[in-house]
């Protein structure tokens, strides 16, 4: 098994990617400890892998807010005594409003899901990582964090953040044997959309990214973004550190 005995974190364990990852690591031996603010989905994929053999606890929170980011890692180290893969993959979409429609009530929403709660987490993980000489974060990035027309200005500054975040991390930790690299994703096929009002998307930015949405190739599956998760996570990619990997089915060649 290519996880055996590890721990790992996985936010927005509750459906799309998250669930997907969780479900796959946890088939792979890792411990997983499933972080997600909907406690109906998290007691779904708790009982599921459970069900299917694996080894998981649930945490109730949200990644906006510090103290319960706190809380998740705490849970691991409770649970297991260890962490040795923190997966930032929750994440909330906006309703593609450019700056100049921009209101601070969304601006603030996405930041604080998308980007500071990786960063609350990658601050409490990080010591206990470089403490044990190793670990590996992967975080959830997106197609928007490498250019300006797949989102809102919103979602678009969260993600090129987040690979921001990204790549300090892998830099300055690396030496210390702590691993942090990003999954771009492209158009993956999961409830995101369910994170925002439909009625509320601006028609004018809307059209404008509607001549870059089409050139998608294909959509992916969340078991896609979980293998290369998975890939991320495990000793294969032992000298992969700073990588901003697009997983868009060719996407971002157009």
């Amino acid at each position: 098994m290519r996880l055996a005995d590890r721990v790992a974190v996985v936010t927005g364990a509750g459906s799309g990617m998250g669930r997907a990852i969780a479900a796959l690591f946890a088939s792979e031996g890792a411990r997983v400890v499933a972080a997600e603010w909907n406690a109906a989905a998290l007691k779904q994929v708790v009982d599921e892998v459970t069900y299917a053999g694996g080894v998981i606890t649930g945490v109730e929170g949200n990644v906006a807010i510090e103290a319960d980011c706190d809380r998740i890692i705490e849970s691991a180290i409770q649970a297991f005594g260890r962490l040795d893969v923190l997966c930032n993959n929750a994440g909330v979409m906006d309703t593609n409003q450019a700056v100049g429609e921009l209101t601070n009530e969304m601006w603030e929403r996405v930041l604080g899901i998308n980007l500071n709660g990786p960063m609350f987490l990658s601050r409490k993980a990080v010591p206990i990582m470089v403490a044990q000489g190793s670990g590996s974060i992967v975080n959830t990035a997106s197609l928007a964090g490498l250019g300006g027309g797949a989102a809102g200005v919103a979602y678009t500054v969260s993600k090129h953040g987040l690979i921001g975040l990204t790549r300090n991390t892998a830099f300055v930790y690396g030496p210390e044997g702590v691993r942090c690299n990003a999954i771009a994703a492209g158009a993956v096929e999961t409830n995101i959309m369910a994170s925002i009002d439909p009625t509320k998307m601006d028609p004018k930015a809307s059209a404008r990214y509607g001549t870059w949405y089409a050139a998608i190739p294909g959509q992916l599956k969340a078991t896609d973004i979980a293998q290369l998760a998975l890939f991320l996570a495990s000793d294969e990619s032992k000298m992969i550190n700073g990588a901003i990997i697009p997983a868009d089915a060719g996407w971002s060649a157009a």
